[in-house]
């Protein structure tokens, strides 16, 4: 007898047992999720893209670069001492930058400076310090005789494929043997018009007979 007792006493034991076993489970199982989570480690929340900085990302010494035209005639050609390219811009600054440029029409273009800076494909080209832009005399295909043309100044911007020349910064401007001074400059080639801004000089030398101006 005492021993159906015991196990009737066992029995109800377990069955109340297995009535709270589902949220006993669930219990242990809440419990073990937090832990998890607590101990888990954290993901790494979405850093803000930072913006390029102005830094060189290569260098280049005693170099040249060329660019061509579709043809596969030489449109420029860059010289510098050192270069650096500034991938946020896609610009090269130059050392003691040389440039040489040749339009479709044949005439040539040199260009010199303590410091240029130029646009990917060197068609655009900021030039500081003892700038100097010189168009060769030449003589177009009717026969036109084109003076030499020199620019100086402290800043000059070239603007190759348009023949541009521009400053906001005082200039000097010498066409053949007259020269002029201006605060800023914008030169159209094309056009042969030069638009000069602020204090204006000029010095007009006599044609020689049988020169045209």
């Amino acid at each position: 007898m005492k021993a159906k007792a015991a196990w009737n006493v066992l029995r109800d034991a377990f069955d109340r047992v297995t009535i709270y076993l589902p949220i006993i489970l669930t219990a242990v199982l809440a419990l073990g999720t937090y832990w998890l989570v607590r101990n888990a480690p954290k993901l790494l929340e979405p850093v803000p893209k930072e913006a390029p900085k102005h830094e060189p990302d290569y260098f280049m010494r005693d170099f040249v670069i060329k660019n061509f035209l579709p043809s596969g005639e030489l449109r420029s050609e860059l010289f510098g001492t050192e270069g650096r390219h500034y991938p946020d811009t896609d610009t090269m600054e130059v050392d003691q930058v040389r440039l040489r440029s040749v339009s479709p029409e044949g005439l040539t273009t040199r260009a010199t400076a303590k410091r240029g800076l130029s646009n990917a494909d060197g068609s655009e080209v900021q030039l500081f310090g003892n700038a100097i832009v010189v168009r060769e005399a030449a003589t177009t295909a009717d026969g036109k005789l084109m003076p030499r043309l020199e620019f100086r100044g402290e800043f000059l911007h070239a603007f190759l494929d348009t023949e541009r020349v521009k400053s906001h910064k005082p200039v000097t401007l010498i066409r053949g043997s007259d020269q002029f001074t201006a605060d800023s400059m914008d030169y159209d080639n094309l056009s042969g018009v030069a638009n000069l801004h602020g204090r204006v000089r000029g010095m007009l030398m006599p044609s020689t007979p049988g020169t045209k101006r």
